[in-house]
């Protein structure tokens, strides 16, 4: 093989791979990150949108510049984006400065922050997925900066995580890069036999245009890797079989035909070249110049159509078409003075050698020397390439992954011994604590087995003084039920025989003594039926039934209104539209409406006006009796609801108040598993309410 032959051979591939990944992964990049995590719920919403719109643009020349300042823009404006976001943010800016500005540190600090965010991922699919692709990035980023030992142990890193889970598509990304390694040492077959296996592996990729085009590739890289082998026929079968497969999947990416037209120039060249080594020269030139004519056009592959260029040159230099040869390279030279390629200018250097070999010896020689120079430089990094054994690394990242594995177990191992003597000494602290408290636990027993006697003599005690507490508290209201009953008649018959007398004729010191005699009796007697009351209401159970509550409570307004027209006073009556029936004893909720109504005309003053709101709920239902009165002091509130209570007070206009009504209202309430309660200041006036369950 020529010399011109092995430096193309080892160089080219290497442009193909950069030029994949620029054409394809930039443009498709947000694509296919947004189309195979739609259902993980990994992307925030604003940065899924933000995908779609750095996709849709169509000028390929424009697009990575445009895509990143956008990106730029937009990302700010997203408030929290999701870890993934991020992840995907620095994976573009990545690309960017790795393809596109070449400047490699910084895309190694992209990745970087790449692999942070991997670690954060939240789902453990998408920790695999993004760690391997993290330290691919890290990888491909130390070989662009010829670190071919840090490449690969980050190559190595992204692989064993797909290789622990099983993971065709991490498996895929490796096994093409170990080929492109193995490719570039010279390994020709074996770096075939990778691109095979990652050419199998990239089945579990989507089925979208990445996955097609990688696979487009890697039929051309096998067909490369047998070419460089020696072995033309399989060479020329897998070369066929990729174009077969552009041409398959033609109508179906038509939106992208351009890129398919650079695939088919790049296979094109790798035609040609086979048809070189068979020497079918006719073939070889037509298949180069079809390759030099795709990729040639502003846009497309130009460094890829200097290199077909360079072949085509060899091929003129060995059939002797000197003119042809000198055209071709003339017009090369122009090309590489607006577009650099090192590889085609070593290149260039030889075939102008080769042209000036029998026609002038000094420009021969010197630019025979331009080249070895520019050979040595490259042989040099390829020799540092070569140096790198791909099976003894890969044996010794496992040995030192096992290594660190058991290192591991021992720490987990150490961990658990530590663990066990600290529980063991433990359970012989414990143990001697058992034995010690169960001495002092059998006097303990002895000392609260005597106090436990004692406290059940003194419980016998107590419930028998409860008892006598009970029997006496029963004999007291049976007494107070007695007298109250005995004093009611002769205090009705005082209180009659004063009112009839209250309406003859007498001096006014006589009307006035009879009509404090008649007042004082009214007043025993009220204080008497409430005593009755209170006592009833205690111990007596009532009979209930389904009572219409709009019909109970305009009835007992209605009834209310003659006393406060004794005051001047008006009472105001909110119903619900529709009126419910519940369960409850019709004459004591009257009661309890009377008293508070009668409470708020008590302390209410001449000519103010009265509230009174029901409210109907699921499962209650709400009355609501508001004041415009002298409103009870917070000294008194706490008394409010006790019986012969100190809170009690004359009315506005000197009405007797005896302090029971209330707490017969509470009773009242609770029976029927209500709730009453009262909000009041001395500004405003007091409101009660009262809650029944429907």
């Amino acid at each position: 093989m020529s010399p011109v032959t092995s430096v193309i051979n080892f160089f080219k591939q290497f442009k193909r791979h950069l030029r994949l990944c620029w054409f394809f992964v930039v443009p498709l990049f947000f694509y296919s990150c947004t189309a195979n995590n739609t259902d993980t719920g990994e992307y925030s919403r604003q940065f899924k949108a933000i995908g779609d719109t750095v996709d849709n643009f169509k000028d390929l020349k424009k697009r990575p510049l445009i895509g990143t300042n956008y990106l730029d823009s937009a990302f700010k404006r997203i408030g929290h984006p999701f870890v993934h976001d991020k992840f995907r943010f620095y994976g573009y800016h990545y690309l960017y400065q790795l393809k596109q500005k070449h400047d490699y540190k910084k895309a190694l600090l992209y990745a970087d922050s790449m692999l942070m965010m991997a670690k954060q991922s939240v789902t453990k699919r998408r920790y695999q997925l993004d760690y391997a692709e993290a330290n691919f990035a890290l990888g491909d980023a130390y070989f662009a900066m010829f670190e071919y030992a840090d490449a690969y142990k980050c190559f190595y890193q992204g692989y064993y995580i797909g290789k622990s889970q099983v993971n065709n598509e991490i498996l895929a990304e490796y096994t093409y890069r170990i080929g492109m390694v193995l490719f570039k040492q010279a390994h020709y077959l074996e770096a075939a036999n990778y691109f095979k296996i990652s050419h199998d592996k990239s089945s579990a990729y989507k089925d979208d245009f990445r996955s097609f085009y990688q696979r487009q590739e890697l039929l051309a890289d096998i067909g490369e890797s047998y070419k460089n082998a020696g072995e033309t026929d399989s060479a020329s079968f897998y070369l066929k079989k990729a174009i077969d497969y552009i041409n398959a999947n033609n109508q179906r990416f038509n939106n992208v035909a351009e890129m398919l037209e650079i695939a088919r120039g790049v296979v094109y060249g790798d035609q040609g070249d086979v048809a070189f080594i068979k020497q079918d020269y006719k073939g070889a030139e037509s298949f180069l110049k079809k390759s030099i004519a795709i990729n040639l056009k502003k846009g497309n592959d130009n460094k890829d159509a200097q290199l077909t260029e360079i072949k085509l040159g060899r091929l003129y230099l060995v059939s002797n078409r000197s003119d042809e040869l000198l055209g071709l390279l003339q017009s090369l030279r122009t090309q590489l003075d607006s577009i650099p390629n090192a590889e085609a200018e070593i290149n260039w250097s030889y075939l102008m050698a080769g042209y000036y070999e029998n026609r002038d010896n000094a420009k021969a020689l010197a630019y025979f020397k331009k080249y070895s120079a520019l050979k040595d430089s490259a042989v040099k990094q390829a020799n540092s390439l070569k140096s790198i054994n791909v099976t003894t690394q890969q044996a010794n990242y496992e040995k030192q992954t096992e290594i660190d594995n058991l290192k591991d177990y021992s720490k987990r191992q150490l961990i658990y011994i530590y663990l066990a003597v600290l529980l063991a000494i433990m359970a012989a602290i414990i143990v001697f604590l058992v034995f010690r408290n169960l001495k002092r636990s059998r006097r303990d027993v002895v000392a609260i087995k005597a106090l436990n006697d004692k406290i059940s003599h003194q419980k016998e005690n107590l419930e028998h003084a409860l008892e006598e507490l009970n029997q006496s508290g029963r004999e007291k209201d049976r007494i107070l039920r007695a007298v109250a009953h005995d004093l009611r008649n002769p205090l009705g018959g005082i209180a009659s025989l004063s009112s009839v007398m209250a309406e003859e004729e007498y001096t006014a010191d006589q009307l006035d003594m009879i009509n404090l005699i008649k007042e004082t009796s009214f007043n025993s007697l009220e204080l008497i039926n409430e005593i009755l009351e209170v006592a009833n209401t205690a111990n007596v159970t009532f009979n209930k039934d389904w009572v219409d509550v709009n019909s109970l409570i305009s009835n007992s307004v209605e009834l209310m209104r003659f006393k406060a027209a004794d005051k001047q006073q008006s009472i105001k009556l909110a119903l619900p539209p529709d009126s419910v029936s519940i369960f409850i004893n019709r004459e004591k909720i009257w009661r309890v409406i009377s008293n508070l109504i009668s409470n708020a005309i008590k302390f209410s003053n001449n000519g103010s006006e009265i509230n009174v709101c029901v409210k109907n709920e699921e499962a209650w239902v709400h009355v609501a009796v508001k004041d415009n009165g002298i409103g009870i002091p917070d000294k008194l509130k706490q008394g409010v609801f006790n019986m012969f209570t100190d809170a009690k007070r004359p009315g506005t206009e000197g009405e007797k108040s005896f302090g029971l009504g209330l707490s017969i209202c509470q009773q009242i309430i609770g029976i029927h598993n209500g709730k009453i309660w009262f909000e009041s200041d001395t500004e405003s006036g007091t409101t009660f309410y009262f809650s029944l369950p429907r």
